[in-house]
C-alpha cells in the first residue's frame, strides 16, 4: 500500500514539473515576438533618462547656441486682398484712397519702415504686428497723402540684440489715387530747393495716381519746361530730376499734374542756384622774405587757384595779432587765363616796419562751402646791420 502510495506521488510531480516546462516555453516565445522589431522599421533605442549633476566638477560646458537669423531665408512681401487672399508685390501698386492696405512679410522678426509723416504723426491708423512666422502692416482710412515708399527690413538678432539687414530688405511704392487729389498734399506753400552744381537735385512732384499726367513750368516767364529725360528727367514715384544744375535753372518753377478732367498745381519751388565747388580749396603761401630786417616790410601772398565763380574765403593767423597789430590786406578774384574756366583767389598780408613781434609762424587758411585747408610759413626778424662808416 505504502509502495503504491509513493508511485502516485511521483507521478503527480512528474506531470506538474512537464506543465511548467511548457507554461515557461510558451511565456518566451511571446516576449521574444513582442521584441520582434517589423520588417521595414529599425528598432528604437532606448532613451535613458540623464540626471542632474549634483558636483560642479561633473557638469557639461554648456554651449551658447547663436540665433539663426531669418534674414537667411528669402523675404517675401505679399499684399492682403481679402481674408484668404493674397497677392505678391511688385514694384508699386495701387490702393484706392479709403480703403485699407495690408502688407505681410515673411520673417521672424521683421521691422518696418513707411513714409516719415507716417512715423511722426501717429493718429491711430498705422497698426505693426509680429507673428509666429511673418509681420503684418496694416494702415486703415487712406489718404492720398499716404502714398510713398513702405519697406519690409528682416532683422538678424542674437539674444535680444537685433538689427536691420539692408541688403535684404524689400520695398514697394504704394499709390493711393485720390478723385480730389492729384498730389500729395503739403502744408508749404513754397518750398526753397539749393541747386548745386554737379549735384542731381530732385523737384518732388508726387503724384497720387500712377496714371496722372505731370509737367514742369516757369513761373516768370511763364512757359512748360523741357524735359529730355537727360537733362531734366522725371520718375512717377520722385518726380522731376535736374541732373547737372547750372545758373540758368535757378528760378520759381511749379508742376502740373491731370487726369481726365481734373487738372491741378504742385507747391511753388524756389530754385537757388549754388556753384558749388568740387572739392575743398588748396592755398599756395608765400612770403616775400625768410628772414626780414627789423623796420623793413613784409609781404606774405596766399593763393588759391580754383573753379570759376566759385566763393573762396582767406583768412590769416600772424605773430603780430597778439600785441593787436592791424591785419591790413590787398584781395584780389581774377580769370586765370587758359582753356579750363578757372579764377585766381589772392590776398596779400602787409606787415609794414618789421619788430621782434612780428617773428614767427604765418598761417593762412582757405575755405569754400566743401571744406577749408590751411598752410604756413616762418619768418625770422633779424637786427637791422648798420651802414659802414667810410
Amino acid at each position: 500500500m505504502a509502495l503504491v502510495f509513493r508511485s502516485k506521488g511521483r507521478l503527480v510531480l512528474s506531470v506538474l514539473l512537464i506543465f511548467a516546462i511548457i507554461c515557461e516555453l510558451a511565456y518566451c516565445q511571446k516576449d521574444a515576438q513582442e521584441h520582434k522589431t517589423p520588417p521595414g522599421k529599425k528598432a528604437k533605442p532606448s532613451k535613458h533618462k540623464v540626471g542632474r549633476a549634483t558636483s560642479k566638477g561633473a557638469q557639461a560646458p554648456k554651449t551658447k547656441v547663436k540665433a539663426t537669423p531669418a534674414a537667411q531665408a528669402q523675404t517675401i512681401l505679399t499684399q492682403v486682398l481679402n481674408r484668404g487672399k493674397f497677392t505678391k508685390v511688385g514694384d508699386t501698386i495701387s490702393v484706392r484712397a479709403g480703403d485699407t492696405l495690408e502688407l505681410r512679410c515673411r520673417g521672424k522678426p521683421v521691422q518696418w519702415g513707411v513714409p516719415a509723416y507716417l512715423e511722426e504723426d501717429d493718429d491711430g491708423r498705422l497698426r505693426k504686428v509680429q507673428h509666429e512666422r511673418y509681420g503684418v502692416l496694416t494702415l486703415v482710412n487712406t489718404t492720398g497723402a499716404d502714398t510713398g515708399e513702405y519697406t519690409c527690413y528682416p532683422m538678424y538678432c542674437e539674444d535680444t540684440d537685433c538689427r536691420k539687414v539692408y541688403d535684404k530688405a524689400v520695398k514697394v511704392f504704394v499709390f493711393f489715387p485720390d478723385p480730389l487729389e492729384l498730389f500729395v498734399p503739403s502744408s508749404d506753400y513754397y518750398e526753397v530747393i539749393q541747386l548745386r552744381t554737379n549735384w542731381p537735385t530732385i523737384l518732388p512732384c508726387q503724384v497720387t495716381s500712377p496714371q496722372a499726367k505731370v509737367t514742369l513750368h516757369r513761373e516768370y516767364p511763364p512757359v512748360e519746361v523741357a524735359v529730355d529725360g537727360t537733362e531734366i528727367s522725371f520718375n512717377v514715384k520722385k518726380g522731376f530730376t535736374i541732373h547737372r544744375p547750372r545758373s540758368h535753372h535757378a528760378g520759381a518753377l511749379y508742376c502740373v499734374a491731370s487726369l481726365g478732367n481734373l487738372r491741378q498745381s504742385s507747391t511753388k519751388y524756389m530754385l537757388i542756384y549754388v556753384n558749388y565747388p568740387m572739392a575743398a580749396p588748396t592755398p599756395a603761401i608765400q612770403s616775400s622774405a625768410s628772414s626780414v630786417a627789423m623796420g623793413e616790410n613784409l609781404r606774405v601772398s596766399c593763393t588759391v587757384v580754383g573753379e570759376q565763380d566759385v566763393v573762396v574765403e582767406l583768412t590769416w593767423e600772424y605773430p603780430g595779432q597778439q600785441i593787436g597789430r592791424p591785419e591790413y590786406t590787398q584781395d584780389s578774384v581774377s580769370p586765370v587765363s587758359g582753356g579750363a574756366a578757372q579764377q585766381q583767389t589772392q590776398s596779400i598780408l602787409l606787415v609794414d616796419e618789421v619788430r621782434d613781434v612780428d617773428q614767427g609762424t604765418y598761417t593762412c587758411t582757405a575755405q569754400n562751402l566743401q571744406g577749408s585747408k590751411s598752410v604756413s610759413t616762418t619768418v625770422k626778424v633779424v637786427p637791422k646791420t648798420k651802414p659802414r662808416k667810410p
